[in-house]
């Protein structure tokens, strides 16, 4: 068994092996009956906003784009997205489908490595939203919720984290970094790496003097944490759950948070395990969190169904601009 095989299938197990945890200790008839009468309207409702932050993240991404003038449009990225969260939600890695993006917007620019950077800029910035909302409701829900010892360490990991990521982004764009690691390319295996990594620096360079371009890549992620808020406060309408819509600004970001280890498949298990966590603060019943989580779970993979399309046509092509499965997969 080779070390990939091996990877996916241990994040399988990690899921399969949460959810059976949690189903184990919850009432079945009682999670059943909620699932059951979940209300079609604000399930349609929940599916529609997800779809608007996934337009979202492709206007925040095209804005990187045309900085580096890849002449990609708006409907050739969203394609590329949808066809990249398709492959995400069916493929056990978590960046799955930034891979996609990545892939399509070189095969069509042929251009690799400013593709490379836009996706892996666009990455980041997202982080930053992100890591920004889970540092301030890590900080309001210490003062607003009493979690004892597990709330601690979750709010050491954030802060952790955020602080590691904070100095990565700055390693990053160090042209003083950069120059000084140059070395490593005298080394006879390295050496005809250089040029690619010479066009990769020369591209991620292009967005130091565009701050306004990166600031506004800030907000629009914001805007998609806003909307993916509203997507699980739909949710538990429909469920006919009673939760105030704080608590889901609270807690959107901090699931998400403890789902960027890539220990499952595609969140599965972590996520309902997160979600009965924190939404059991604040009184929310396990098996109404799980079936919070689960159909917001439901939502994200139908979302993505118009991208397995995009990319089966893709592959049917002479050139396609889209990879197989197997191409977009990273351990």
């Amino acid at each position: 068994m080779t070390l990939k095989r091996f990877g996916a299938l241990a994040k399988i197990a990690v899921s399969v092996g949460l959810l059976f945890f949690l189903l184990s200790r919850l009432n079945h008839t009682e999670l059943i009956a909620q699932v059951a009468h979940a209300q079609p309207l604000w399930l349609l409702l929940a599916l529609a906003l997800y779809w608007v932050a996934i337009l979202l993240g492709v206007f925040k991404w095209r804005l990187l784009v045309q900085v580096q003038k890849l002449g990609a449009s708006y409907g050739d990225l969203a394609a590329y997205t949808f066809a990249g969260l398709f492959l995400g939600n069916v493929l056990p890695s978590n960046i799955g489908g930034d891979v996609v993006r990545a892939y399509a917007l070189a095969r069509a620019g042929n251009e690799t490595e400013a593709a490379v950077t836009s996706v892996v800029v666009d990455r980041l910035m997202g982080l930053v939203a992100f890591f920004c909302a889970a540092l301030v409701n890590m900080g309001l829900l210490v003062l607003l919720v009493t979690g004892g010892t597990q709330l601690e360490a979750i709010e050491i990991a954030t802060v952790v984290a955020a602080t590691i990521f904070a100095i990565g982004c700055a390693l990053l764009f160090s042209r003083r970094v950069t120059r000084r690691l140059a070395f490593v390319f005298a080394i006879p295996l390295l050496a005809r790496f250089k040029p690619r990594a010479q066009r990769l620096y020369h591209a991620l360079q292009t967005f130091r003097s565009n701050y306004m371009i990166l600031a506004a890549n800030v907000v629009v992620s914001a805007g998609v944490i806003v909307v993916a808020t509203f997507v699980w406060y739909a949710v538990a309408l429909a469920l006919g759950l009673d939760i105030p819509l704080i608590y889901f600004f609270l807690f959107n970001p901090l699931i998400a948070f403890v789902l960027m280890l890539p220990i499952s498949f595609n969140g599965l298990g972590p996520k309902e395990a997160t979600a009965v966590f924190f939404f059991g603060l604040v009184g929310v019943p396990s098996e109404s969190a799980f079936a919070l989580s689960l159909i917001f779970h439901a939502i994200v993979v139908l979302a993505s169904l118009p991208g397995g399309v995009l990319w089966w046509r893709a592959r049917a092509r002479v050139a396609p601009m889209l990879p197989r499965a197997d191409e977009a997969k990273i351990e």
